[in-house]
């Protein structure tokens, strides 16, 4: 679980797509100027109209053609709920036959309820946490839609993206995440999944607003998120930047000492330095949450905690003391200076609860 040149130009209902989703054709495809292409999934929120199928997307390589709205999405897990949320905010309920995306809390108030009363299909994961190639083939989707095209890996017992379509049955990935679980990744995907950011959710959501007709729903939300985030942005500007750590004691699986997950990487990083902060490990590799020791984690200048919720009935305060008995050097043990945070520090559309609780921690009125 874990800003691109905008260049306005006239749309038509049929706006291009790209990142690593580009429209190839559509109903329309001949309504835009031929020498004025929009090239941009902003495009969509920018100047959103109705979708005019069929509907031809480029999607990681793979072209996909829609005759109408998906009406039977199967989303599956891939440790993520970006897309499931993406759904959810889109007001899309009705169209999800099945969802294997699940976390335990959230920093929106009402998403997890709103998560667990989706459908579940009964499925239980394989081995790779993942809804089995036998299970999504037997589902009768229209769609499905995966994280990562790791999702579509038969290696790992998964359904294939070609199997799929031999039955009729489209698929998509969240553009961003081409690249992961992609061995022939162009250099176009690595890229996007390089540049990973707080607008990439934004992206994904003007991707399902085209495929599923709701582009004025997906161009709302997204002003809204987006504008949260700038808002803070423009409060905490000039202010002096604190050093924030994110910290997950309930995956203290993923790292090999046993230490809670430290969240870093362009994403985190960035929807800490949104809030006003900087985080302690900006600019390290992703690996550090799975290799740091107790020796950097003390060393480490943390003047504002964050714990980060993974599992409910987890008492968080008491979370936050541990650690700083653990690790009194740091400053925010000294002034107990602390907030929570779940879901919305990772991929997904809830970054906007996030920068803006963090930012409350790290200046107080951010």
């Amino acid at each position: 679980m874990f800003d691109r040149p905008f260049r306005r130009a006239a749309l038509s209902a049929c706006a291009a797509v790209t990142l690593t989703t580009t429209l190839v054709t559509s109903g329309c495809a001949n309504s835009a100027p031929d020498d004025e292409p929009d090239t941009t999934l902003r495009a969509v929120l920018s100047d959103p109209r109705r979708t005019t199928y069929p509907l031809t997307l480029d999607n990681c390589g793979r072209k996909v053609t829609f005759t109408g709205p998906p009406r039977r999405l199967l989303i599956l897990n891939g440790t993520s709920v970006a897309e499931v949320e993406s759904v959810v905010l889109l007001g899309l309920q009705k169209h999800v036959l099945a969802n294997a995306q699940r976390y335990g809390v959230s920093d929106h108030p009402t998403m997890l309820r709103d998560v667990q009363a989706l459908p579940d299909g009964g499925f239980t994961m394989n081995k790779n946490f993942e809804v089995p190639a036998e299970r999504v083939l037997s589902a009768k989707a229209d769609l499905v839609l995966s994280t990562w095209s790791g999702g579509f890996d038969a290696r790992r017992g998964l359904a294939t993206r070609e199997q799929l379509a031999a039955t009729g049955v489209n698929t998509l990935v969240n553009p961003v995440n081409c690249a992961l679980g992609k061995p022939d990744a162009s250099p176009e995907e690595k890229a996007a999944y390089e540049g990973i950011s707080i607008e990439s959710s934004y992206e994904f959501l003007a991707l399902l607003g085209l495929v599923f007709d709701v582009q004025h729903r997906a161009a709302r939300v997204s002003a809204e998120l987006r504008r949260r985030v700038e808002a803070v942005r423009a409060r905490v500007h000039g202010r002096p930047a604190r050093k924030v750590l994110i910290a997950y004691p309930g995956m203290a699986m993923m790292n090999v000492n046993g230490l809670p997950a430290v969240m870093t990487g362009r994403l985190t990083d960035e929807v800490v330095r949104a809030a006003g902060g900087v985080n302690a490990f900006a600019g390290r590799s992703r690996d550090v949450t799975s290799t740091l020791n107790r020796e950097q984690l003390a060393a480490a200048e943390v003047d504002v905690l964050v714990v980060g919720a993974f599992e409910p009935n987890v008492d968080l305060d008491a979370e936050a003391r541990k650690l700083f008995a653990a690790f009194p050097q740091w400053r925010a043990s000294r002034t107990r200076t602390y907030t929570t945070a779940s879901d919305g520090v990772f991929l997904g559309p809830l970054n906007a609860w996030a920068v803006e609780k963090i930012a409350k921690a790290v200046h107080g009125d951010g």
